[in-house]
């Protein structure tokens, strides 16, 4: 037994190095090529001095900022208590719901795109066409991904006899489930926000479709004339990302213990 099990330990260690090195080699080409001087193998961080300077682009990321706000709302606004209500009082109503959220996964962006344009033109003479109005579509792309995160932390949680605990204490449903529910489900709120970010600070297909200039599609008008910066760019949006992978969920977990 002690011998499969440091054979295991083994295979686990290479299996983890081999991923470990596949997902950090793109990272260390980014940081080598965004930092690189010219031929004769110098370093400096002009690329990533030249960021602030660049056309449109720290406006693309202030747009893309407010638009995973605006999707990080969506989610908290809509999905949650909608899982949570339908989980305490619609239980047959799971499997429906379920569908539903995971359906724009399995719709191709393009033909997102050609079933919402009519929309956004007809929106657009009405509200104008700001990158914001994004929002709406971004926040139905998050589905998918925030369901999963937080239908797994209402599966862990007993939430039928916490919620009953608190309506036998007067608790009203709206204080049950901000009182109670949510805060025993926190780690899939966050862990579902953060993913909620990250798909919208990459996301590029739909944005660039409709002709709206968000932090992708700057990037890539970007790197057809500075390949170094939109590469700088591009790496620390990706660290950005980490961390708050990182951090959010950590910062919640410290609460809990508080």
């Amino acid at each position: 037994m002690k011998k499969l099990t440091g054979i295991t330990r083994v295979w686990r260690a290479v299996i983890l190095s081999i991923i470990g090195f596949y997902m950090l080699l793109p990272i260390v080409a980014m940081a080598d090529f965004s930092t690189r001087a010219g031929a004769d193998g110098g370093r400096n961080f002009d690329s990533w001095a030249a960021i602030p300077s660049a056309p449109g682009l720290l406006e693309s990321i202030a747009v893309s900022l407010q638009l995973a706000l605006l999707a990080v709302i969506g989610i908290l606004v809509l999905l949650v208590p909608t899982m949570i209500w339908v989980h305490l009082r619609l239980p047959l109503m799971r499997r429906p719901l379920e569908v539903l959220c995971l359906l724009p996964i399995a719709i191709p962006a393009i033909v997102i795109v050609v079933g919402i344009a009519p929309i956004y033109r007809w929106l657009s003479q009405f509200f104008g066409s700001s990158p914001l109005s994004l929002a709406f579509v971004y926040t139905i792309l998050t589905f998918p991904f925030a369901y999963r995160a937080v239908n797994t932390s209402l599966r862990s949680v007993d939430v039928n006899t916490l919620a009953e605990a608190a309506r036998t204490l007067g608790a009203s449903w709206p204080r049950t489930i901000a009182g109670v529910i949510i805060p025993n489900i926190r780690a899939g709120i966050l862990g579902a926000c953060v993913i909620s970010i990250a798909l919208v600070l990459g996301e590029f297909t739909i944005s660039s479709l409709l002709n709206y200039e968000t932090m992708q599609v700057v990037i890539n008008l970007l790197g057809k004339r500075e390949g170094q910066i939109s590469v700088a760019v591009s790496l620390a949006a990706l660290i950005f990302a980490f961390v708050l992978l990182v951090a959010i969920p950590t910062s919640g977990k410290k609460q809990e213990v508080g």
